[in-house]
């Protein structure tokens, strides 16, 4: 059985049958049972068919039949049209004349290219291609592994830009209460005074009707018409209500703006295959490279002590005397306040509802002008005195207050939200004064992130605390290198949360970012003994100078 099974595995077919093969055509290169061999040549009758038995059989190359010629094999190949012909095409026919080749040459070198080209594809180009098939599956893994990694970057990135774009709303919301309460207070104070004045004029009137009936010669001598006071109504604040604007240029701008504050997230390049790059600013602008001066504004007062803006072209002053003065940008007397001060203010300083308060340090006490009088707003503690203040965004009033007696003066600031103290910020954890003992003033400002920067004037450095009262910096004015000594006074902070600083010592500014880097000085626009220091509503310095009384009303942001 074995080998009946290896004889018929060993069987040689017909090429067109499945009948074993007895013949064999060497000229078509067929295999033929006896069957078949008629079929063969009645197939292919024009050509001549050389059959032998399958054993006598010629392994030989297979010459293509001749497109032209009936009955003719091809055994060259024209050179000139690159195509097998027989020799009737060469000798009379299409062909003729055109430069030929055997085809058994044109075979062999058709066979050394196919072998030489197979050796180089083997040899050559496939390890090529495969050592690329596993650099690509590399590329793929790292690739794979960079989205993985983007992706995650992307969720920390989402979540504190979140919190940026959190952290801008909240100050736009509380910018919007505080401008919109001011705006209240101011409407509200207002409305008082017309209420009072029409109780006022009521009362006159009963008065005035019981007069004309009366008999009394010395009565209706004593009347005074007031009717000139009532016909013009009384003057009130111009309302700049908060509006909220924004701009989008989508995809390549967004901005939100309210008052001063401006926050800009714009795209800084051109898309690329992973991200878009953003920048994230807020505020009203960029330094600009060189500031501007629109207004100089000469004062009565030598020396000037203080500069406290309101609105946008308005600032209340103060010197060596009991008067304060509301002056405009043009140097125009707009009002005046006799204060109960015996000798001077300590400071002043605006309310977020304009309200002028200025502190009195012979009485110990903090004063506020209403309807052209004073009341006093607070008192301080037995044996401490008022001196600077500054009125916050968010009501609060910091006031330094000092102790004079022993053999030096104590200094510390006292937070007040109405009259009730809700923090004072005097020691460190270790129980170590935060500012130096002295005769000098303490200027202050709150930032936007809630620090409390101080002008210590005894230390000749600015000290910046955080909410809790922690010390966070100090600057002692080194990194600006100028020719003298530091000497600090005024202080404020901007819509940028920059802090700015006048240095009366070298006649310049120096402008510091919120953490205590110092950015640059101002010093390229004829400052003399910088000392008092304002921020008005369009976040342009206003720059009081100690001995002259001048004051220099200052550019410095760009506008975006």
């Amino acid at each position: 059985m074995a080998t009946s099974t290896s004889w018929a595995q060993d069987v040689i077919t017909c090429d067109l049958c499945d009948k074993p093969t007895q013949q064999f055509c060497n000229s078509c290169q067929v295999s033929l049972c006896d069957n078949c061999v008629k079929k063969h040549r009645d197939e292919f009758k024009s050509l001549i068919h050389e059959i032998v038995p399958f054993l006598e059989r010629k392994i030989q190359l297979v010459f293509p039949k001749c497109r032209e010629h009936s009955g003719q094999r091809c055994e060259v190949n024209c050179k000139k049209c690159n195509e097998p012909v027989c020799v009737k095409c060469i000798v009379s026919g299409p062909h003729k004349g055109h430069d030929v080749e055997e085809l058994i040459e044109t075979h062999g070198k058709k066979i050394q290219k196919i072998k030489s080209d197979t050796e180089e594809i083997k040899a050559k180009i496939i390890p090529k291609y495969q050592n690329e098939d596993q650099n690509i599956g590399n590329t793929i893994s790292k690739t794979k592994s960079k989205i993985n990694d983007i992706g995650r970057e992307s969720k920390k990135l989402r979540k504190l830009w979140h919190q940026e774009v959190d952290n801008i709303f909240d100050e736009i919301d509380s910018l919007s209460q505080s401008l919109g309460e001011e705006n209240l207070n101011a409407l509200q104070g207002y409305h008082n005074k017309i209420r009072n004045l029409i109780s006022e004029m009521n009362e006159i009137v009963k008065q005035n009707e019981k007069l004309s009936t009366s008999n009394s010669l010395s009565e209706v001598n004593k009347y005074q018409s007031k009717l000139n006071e009532y016909h013009d109504f009384p003057g009130h604040m111009d309302l700049k209500f908060p509006l909220l604007a924004s701009n989008i240029d989508k995809g390549k701008e967004l901005s939100v703006e309210i008052g001063g504050f401006r926050a800009t997230m714009k795209q800084m390049s051109q898309p690329s295959l992973y991200t878009d790059v953003f920048h994230l600013t807020t505020g009203i602008g960029k330094l600009m490279d060189k500031v501007r001066v629109i207004a100089t504004i000469p004062t009565t007062y030598k020396p000037l002590l203080g500069v406290a803006c309101v609105g946008d072209a308005e600032a209340w002053i103060y010197g060596e005397n009991e008067i304060i003065t509301r002056i405009d940008m043009h140097g125009a007397v707009k009002d005046t306040v006799k204060t109960t001060c015996q000798d001077w203010p300590g400071g002043i300083s605006v309310t977020r509802g304009r309200e002028l308060v200025y502190s009195d340090y012979v009485s110990r006490t903090v004063n506020i002008v209403r309807d052209e009088k004073s009341e006093i707003l607070i008192s301080t503690p037995r044996g401490w005195s008022p001196w600077k203040l500054c009125c916050t965004r968010s009501g609060d009033i910091l006031v330094h207050v000092y102790k004079a007696g022993g053999p030096q003066t104590k200094n510390k600031i006292i937070r007040y939200q109405g009259q009730n103290i809700q923090q004072e910020i005097s020691n460190d954890g270790q129980g170590n004064p935060i500012f130096k003992d002295g005769d000098y003033s303490l200027h202050m400002s709150k930032n936007n992130n809630g620090d409390v920067c101080v002008s210590d004037v005894n230390a000749d450095s600015v000290v910046v605390v955080d909410k809790t009262g922690r010390v966070r910096f100090r600057y002692d004015g080194t990194p600006a290198r100028r020719e003298e000594s530091f000497g600090p006074r005024g202080i404020v902070t901007d819509a940028l949360s920059q802090i700015i600083v006048a240095d009366v010592d070298n006649n310049c500014l120096h402008i510091l970012d919120q953490n205590g880097e110092f950015l640059r000085f101002v010093d390229d626009c004829g400052l003399e003994d910088p000392f008092g220091l304002s921020v008005d509503s369009e976040g342009r310095l206003w720059v009081g100078s100690w001995q002259s009384g001048e004051i220099k009303v200052i550019e410095y942001l760009q506008n975006k």
